[in-house]
């Protein structure tokens, strides 16, 4: 086993890896860029070196620093969580050349894995279901309308090297098609470097569903259930859950194969990904792999009672897998809301600043993944995760309950967040009854806020408040209320901490 891990990450992921270090008796080392001197994940490791300025290209994802954090701390073992440099074939052979264990697939799984175009050509060998369309790049406007024109509008344009929606387009006509290419062609290069893009035919009113794999490097792979990943807003998941409402034993069997045989072609080894586009019909293609831990991995940890981490680094250390396919049994349910810092009464703007006060969910069935502290400042740098928020029950209606029970009793202070948003979602009808597909988010944002209008809800807001106002400003004066317990009228006296409570819900 290793001695010393070091995780080339931030945030509630560095965080989470920690944990398992320390659970299995690992030394683990942090990394920091200059506005992450002061974060949770180098406050709770057992050493942390200075990476540099905070851009990611001079901290994060420069992979000759965090190589040489590694030389300089003895690290025998490096952890790149999700994002940044996990699934960068460049960094994992700069681990293997220097000597040090790098805690994901192989480079080579990752290449061939990493392009989508080059992905659907191996698994079209394999004999692996995708969405129909091209399985490399288009060249010229003129390739692409003939291929749309042969599948069929409406068609996905995607960018070969890409993920979280960027170089991604959906066209209904062949009078979008060409701006829509350039658009996302110009997108893909500058987000990933490579301007790649390939056709896809859109699946209408499509379910995202993905599932997790396992393989260790003795020839063992094995699938771990599925989580469905429907709710997204541009295209990146906000809430995600395990096991799918879709999905039954008999279609979970069948992805799991599907999973399985994919890895397997990949010479996959670690925890990986697999990702499905389905119809309403139970129909599944291939989408992508991810070659790294998911950021909603806790949901499947929760339903199979492993800790995917743990498994990580004993599969890296070059242990076999503990259980076989058939001792992998699914229980209960579990639902995960990805926390952001950022307004959702502006457009969902990023709101970075300091955290003020933090109040924290707890209770039967609620598990917290955070990078957050009470007097911590969220830098305006990085990508606006804050923390996981994870119900869970035995069954979807209990893992519901709890989740929305636990958003009443979170508050972060001094930034705006998305907890809002999980509220309106959980308590929406086509949610309880699990009638999801990718649109179900922007349907229920294009509805508003049930039984309020922006205009009159600003009045209403401003009469609330004068009216509490003039309460409490008689009971700060002194005027009110009296001894028996009464302000004069009758009616029960405002509390102090009633009045604080009020106060607080104002600001």
């Amino acid at each position: 086993m290793f001695k010393k891990i070091l995780i080339a990450n931030r945030g509630e992921i560095a965080v989470r890896v920690l944990r398992a270090c320390r659970e299995m008796g690992i030394q683990s080392v942090a990394v920091y860029s200059d506005v992450d001197r002061a974060a949770l994940h180098v406050r709770k490791a057992d050493e942390a070196y200075h990476l540099g300025p905070a851009p990611a290209a001079e901290s994060y994802l420069n992979i000759e620093k965090i190589m040489a954090a590694a030389r300089k701390s003895g690290a025998d073992a490096i952890h790149p969580g999700y994002g940044f440099l996990s699934e960068n074939p460049r960094f994992a052979h700069a681990c293997a050349e220097a000597g040090i264990k790098f805690i994901g697939p192989t480079a080579a799984a990752m290449e061939m894995m990493g392009s989508k175009t080059r992905a659907r050509q191996h698994m079209e060998k394999a004999g692996v279901p995708f969405v129909p369309g091209t399985s490399r790049g288009v060249d010229s406007g003129e390739e692409a309308a003939s291929v749309a024109e042969k599948i069929g509008y409406p068609i996905m344009l995607k960018a070969a090297a890409g993920g979280g929606g960027k170089g991604m387009r959906l066209v209904h006509t062949s009078t979008e098609l060409r701006s829509a290419l350039e658009s996302a062609r110009s997108e893909a290069q500058r987000a990933f470097g490579d301007n790649e893009v390939y056709i896809e035919k859109a699946i209408v009113n499509p379910r995202h569903i993905e599932m997790q794999v396992l393989a260790d490097e003795h020839g063992n792979t094995v699938y771990l259930g599925e989580r469905e990943c429907s709710i997204q807003r541009r295209h990146q998941k906000v809430l995600e859950e395990s096991p799918s409402p879709l999905v039954d034993p008999e279609m979970r069997h069948r992805m799991g194969e599907v999973a399985v045989r994919v890895a397997q072609v990949a010479g996959y080894t670690n925890a990986g990904t697999i990702e499905f586009l389905a119809d309403q019909q139970k129909n599944f293609y291939f989408l992508e792999m991810n070659t790294r831990l998911q950021v909603e991995h806790p949901v499947t940890e929760l339903t199979t009672g492993l800790d995917l981490v743990h498994l990580q680094i004993r599969i890296a250390a070059g242990e076999k897998l503990p259980f076989q396919q058939e001792d992998i049994q699914l229980r209960g349910h579990a639902i995960e809301c990805r926390i952001y810092a950022e307004d959702p009464d502006n457009n969902y703007f990023p709101s970075p600043g300091k955290i003020t006060l933090l109040l924290l969910p707890s209770g039967p069935g609620i598990r917290r993944d955070s990078g957050m502290y009470e007097g911590w400042t969220v830098p305006i740098e990085y990508d606006p995760l804050l923390a996981k928020l994870i119900g869970y029950g035995t069954d979807r209606a209990q893992a519901t309950a709890r989740l929305v029970r636990a958003l009443h009793e979170y508050f972060v202070g001094g930034i705006k967040t998305n907890l809002s948003l999980f509220r309106r979602i959980l308590n929406d009808a086509e949610f309880q009854e699990g009638h999801l597909d990718t649109g179900f988010l922007d349907r229920l944002l294009a509805r508003g806020v049930e039984g309020t209008t922006s205009d009159r809800g600003g009045a209403d807001v401003a009469a609330i408040a004068a009216g509490v106002f003039a309460i409490l400003d008689g009971e700060i004066r002194g005027d009110g209320p009296p001894a028996n317990g009464t302000n004069g009228t009758g009616t029960e006296s405002v509390s102090n901490w009633k009045r604080r409570a009020r106060e607080e819900a104002l600001n």
